[in-house]
């Protein structure tokens, strides 16, 4: 069986180790310039070459997006831009303009070229006119069914690769192309600044009574008729499998290290899975649950299934799902992390150092998020501060305290709230 690649965003550095330690195979991400979304915290140059180095280290990739649309005056800050990635060493770059591809081609020659979902591929034809300009993979448009995704790999040579998004947000517009935001807020969403006017409520308004807002209703809870479902394939790992897509997009480079961590790892757990036994693979629900516990929107199948090109992505809600509170991250599980006079094991378990997102009380339900595995439930017995002295609670983010957890920890291990 050919091997898939699972790759995951990496708004910031801390993401990025997320992505890497729970399974992802690479990473996108942006520098502060170029990229579609302005609003991650992205990447310095000097960020974007200790990411890469990061990555490679650990045998894994890193593709910069680079794949906004510039105006003409943009095109000498673009090309000293890409100038300055020759350094970086990125696996590949991501691009959906035919300007910032020839741009590329002329400045790094050798550089892997992967065309965007804004590109709208979905045919083999305009898949073939992509590889005859150098693209070396394609990253699908989010409006194919399977069968047309068979039929583009069918219609390209073997060695080109196809890329498509598996789970995330949906744009309402076709491949993202959508102009709503910058008519309404005067942010582009195709320069990397979409303020999602699509998840707004709104009305309707009769021209001679302007004060009285007519709301568009469907039902109890309003019409949303321009806000799409998350995708969610986890429950059709084969058909992904067989249908010849290399890469398994996850979207989400402005969600949490939670959400990259949780939505990577339960890819993994699935993908690997069907790899080892086809035949003998067998769907966990326990997965679903995982991916439940992350913010989100209603899921549904994308266009990926036939009997979903109808009315089954239009969300019922503008909200979100709210995720499981993510309560810290393991820093460290030696004797050396320490204070004097704090045994490191007794038989309640072990002690290591955490760094803290959200409050966490003596007595709270809690699990154990670790590589390969689901989350793993406990309760906590026992808290310190950095001096060792024992608090009831970890009140305030960002500080870093010692827990006792019946469980094998690693740094890069995560603490979130469990089933009461």
């Amino acid at each position: 069986m050919n091997k898939v690649e699972l790759l995951s965003p990496a708004g910031n550095f801390e993401k990025m180790k997320a992505a890497l330690r729970f399974g992802a195979d690479a990473v996108y991400l942006a520098g502060k310039s170029f990229g579609m979304r302005s609003a991650a915290d992205n990447f310095t140059d000097e960020g974007l070459y200790e990411a890469v180095q990061y990555a490679h280290a650990r045998g894994k990739k890193v593709y910069l997006t680079v794949n906004t649309m510039p105006r003409a005056h943009e095109y000498p800050a673009l090309r000293d831009y890409i100038a300055r990635m020759g350094s970086v060493c990125p696996d590949a770059m991501i691009v959906a303009d035919l300007g910032v591809m020839d741009a590329i081609r002329d400045i790094l020659p050798d550089m892997e070229i992967h065309i965007s979902t804004q590109a709208g591929i979905c045919s083999p034809e305009t898949a073939r006119s992509f590889v005859r300009l150098g693209a070396k993979r394609l990253v699908l448009a989010r409006e194919l069914n399977l069968d047309e995704i068979r039929a583009i790999r069918a219609g390209i040579p073997d060695d080109i690769e196809l890329e498509a998004f598996i789970h995330g947000s949906m744009c309402v517009s076709y491949s993202g192309r959508c102009m709503l935001s910058n008519e309404l807020t005067g942010r582009d969403g195709n320069r990397g600044m979409c303020a999602q006017p699509c998840r707004w409520n709104y009305t309707l308004v009769e021209e001679k009574r302007p004060d009285v807002p007519l709301p568009i209703e469907v039902s109890d809870l309003g019409t949303f008729i321009l806000s799409s479902k998350d995708m969610c394939m986890i429950e059709h790992i084969p058909a992904l499998m067989e249908s010849g897509i290399y890469s398994f997009k996850i979207e989400g480079r402005m969600k949490s290290a939670y959400y990259t961590a949780v939505v990577s790892n339960t890819y993994r757990m699935a993908i690997d899975a069907y790899t080892a036994d086809p035949a003998g693979y067998t769907y966990d629900p326990a997965w679903l649950d995982e991916l439940e516990s992350v913010s989100h929107r209603e899921y549904c199948t994308g266009y990926f299934l036939d009997d979903c090109r109808e009315n089954a992505q239009l969300a019922s809600s503008v909200g979100y799902l709210r995720e499981k509170a993510y309560f810290a991250t393991a820093l460290a599980y030696d004797e050396s992390a320490l204070p004097a006079g704090l045994p490191l094991t007794t038989e309640q378990g072990t002690l290591a150092l955490f760094g803290q997102k959200n409050k966490l009380s003596v007595g709270d339900a809690a699990e154990l998020l670790t590589p390969g595995r689901i989350g793993q439930p406990f309760t906590v017995t026992e808290l310190y501060d950095e001096e060792g002295n024992p608090i009831p609670s970890a009140p305030h983010p960002h500080q870093r305290f010692f827990a006792r957890i019946p469980l094998p920890v690693q740094p890069g291990d995560i603490i979130r709230a469990g089933r009461n």
